[in-house]
């Protein structure tokens, strides 16, 4: 200690120590004093911060469908039916198409309106670059003219009419699988409504068109609803003659208070022979549609193989006797 005292006296002065450990004691309190002043985030004030900014940003997409709906408010009466049976006809075209928006129904007819408008002055663009200068006849000009806005004016309709014809496809394939695990769920103990949402997670990744009308029934059976009504629902949503049936079947059981377990047993038997039936069918069709393209592919070679000598013997002797 002596020696750094020296030291320090020789290098800088007679204050030289003080000085040290005044320097010392400046770096030791800017060192630790934000290590002491540094406080753990209360866990509780982490959570306030998302519940606000969760709030805000609901508040903000809450506004933004309040603007999107005002602007579709101003012309609801050109983008909306005008009786209420095509209405609701509308609406549940869109539901079993997927679309379950409230303003479904008015963007499905400003797709209309937009796209045969585009496609309209395409087809005026067309008509005026490549076919003004030639002679056109009024039919081919109106051809031109508004058979693209045709075309932009149906293909919503078209492209609705695909979707809900594929969706109800998945739903009916994929309705037999979902009986039979809902059949072990209920014979392994499990309620009707837990049966369901066991079902709804296991065929999310085959059939999530099934999956989504099986998680808003639970959904629904949980706010309380009705089940009668719940599966109703479910019925008109999905659109297929096979869930139809399977609602009647569980409203039938729940009236007369027979187990539900051998009303799936029943009904999950006749939905795989039905599935076999239908399996068969589309294979018995087979040869008939296979039948026009055999012929035009098969039958032009083969007359070629069996004709084409013959023929080609009979214009060799005409050229010889030409001769």
């Amino acid at each position: 200690m002596e020696m750094i005292n020296q030291m320090l006296t020789d290098t800088l002065g007679p204050m030289g120590p003080l000085m040290a450990a005044g320097f010392l004691g400046v770096v030791l309190v800017l060192v630790t004093l934000p290590v002491l002043l540094k406080r753990e985030a209360d866990p509780l004030d982490k959570l306030k911060k998302q519940q606000k900014k969760g709030r805000s940003t609901e508040n903000k997409e809450a506004l933004r469908g309040r603007q999107r709906n005002e602007k579709l408010e101003k012309y609801a009466q050109f983008l909306e039916p005008k009786t209420e049976e095509e209405l609701e006809g509308m609406k549940l075209k869109l539901m079993q198409a997927g679309y379950r928006d409230r303003d479904a129904v008015r963007y499905f007819h400003f797709a209309q309106f937009a796209l045969g408008i585009g496609f309209l002055l395409l087809g005026v663009l067309y008509y005026i670059l490549f076919k003004a200068s030639g002679e056109t006849s009024t039919q081919q000009t109106l051809m031109y003219i508004l058979g693209p806005g045709a075309a932009g004016y149906m293909l919503p309709k078209y492209w609705v009419e695909r979707r809900r014809g594929a969706r109800q496809e998945e739903i009916t394939n994929g309705f037999p699988d979902a009986l039979d695990m809902m059949l072990v769920c209920v014979e392994a103990g499990q309620s009707m409504d837990q049966a369901i949402i066991r079902v709804a997670k296991e065929i999310r990744a085959s059939f999530p068109a099934l999956s989504e009308e099986f998680e808003i029934v639970s959904h629904e059976m949980k706010a309380g609803k009705d089940k009668t009504t719940v599966l109703n629902d479910m019925s008109e949503r999905a659109g297929v003659q096979d869930v139809a049936s399977f609602v009647t079947v569980l409203n039938q059981s729940q009236s007369f208070g027979t187990p539900i377990s051998d009303a799936l047993r029943v009904y999950a038997g006749e939905m795989r022979d039905k599935r076999v039936m239908r399996a068969e069918e589309a294979a018995n069709k087979l040869p008939t549609k296979m039948t026009l393209a055999t012929m035009m592919l098969t039958v032009p070679p083969l007359l070629i193989i069996l004709v084409g000598p013959s023929v080609h013997g009979i214009t060799q002797l005409g050229n010889m006797g030409s001769f």
